[in-house]
């Protein structure tokens, strides 16, 4: 294996984070004051994905549940890829495109967030639990890349979409991993203040 191509991976995805600093800077701030208030509600966070984005959204809400850098009491966020029972029986009785919407009419309430990911925007599964999310009176943050897809047909003006400025999937998730870094750090940062410890 060539060092200059490993190498070459390290300078893309440094040089796409750079570009994203300042296209998504303030809608990942909106983000997370829609995250947080709604926390503070009382509400929670339904994350999805596929794949990687269902092992982004995994990655977000056990963030929140336990912890991310400092000790606070957990918060309440659901990842809707995890339980097999409830994915493979939707898949099957209904379609694979239900298996999210499915969840968020059941588990959604108004207030809540739904953080939906998807590193094309063409998600089928995604798009659907957006709309029903958007029937359960839920805002929608949106995780894309590759210009959004038809992800961003569907988000309200109420909705805050991050859409990395890149066409390649491994440096579009890269920043999608920094951007729910950025989420969990900003709610706690609104939670327990801004020093760490």
């Amino acid at each position: 294996m060539s060092v200059e191509r490993i190498q070459q991976h390290f300078r893309d995805s440094a040089a796409v984070k750079l570009e994203a600093l300042e296209t998504l800077s303030m809608p990942i701030a909106a983000a997370i004051d829609t995250m947080f208030a709604a926390l503070a509600n009382g509400n929670r966070i339904l994350a999805c994905g596929n794949g990687g984005s269902a092992a982004d959204a995994q990655h977000f809400a056990a963030e929140l549940i336990g912890r991310f850098e400092r000790e606070r009491p957990g918060l309440p966020a659901v990842a809707l890829s995890t339980d097999t029972s409830v994915l493979t029986a939707i898949a099957n009785d209904y379609s694979f495109e239900q298996i999210y919407s499915k969840q968020v009419w059941a588990l959604g309430q108004p207030g809540d967030v739904l953080l939906a990911i998807s590193t094309s925007g063409n998600s089928a599964n995604v798009i659907a639990a957006i709309e029903a999310a958007h029937e359960r009176e839920m805002i929608v943050v949106a995780l894309s890349g590759k210009g959004g897809g038809r992800m961003q047909e569907v988000l309200s003006d109420t909705d805050i979409h991050v859409c990395v400025p890149s066409d390649r999937t491994a440096r579009i998730q890269e920043v999608h991993l920094l951007t729910i870094h950025c989420l969990c750090d900003g709610i706690d940062a609104m939670l327990l203040g801004e020093d760490r410890d």
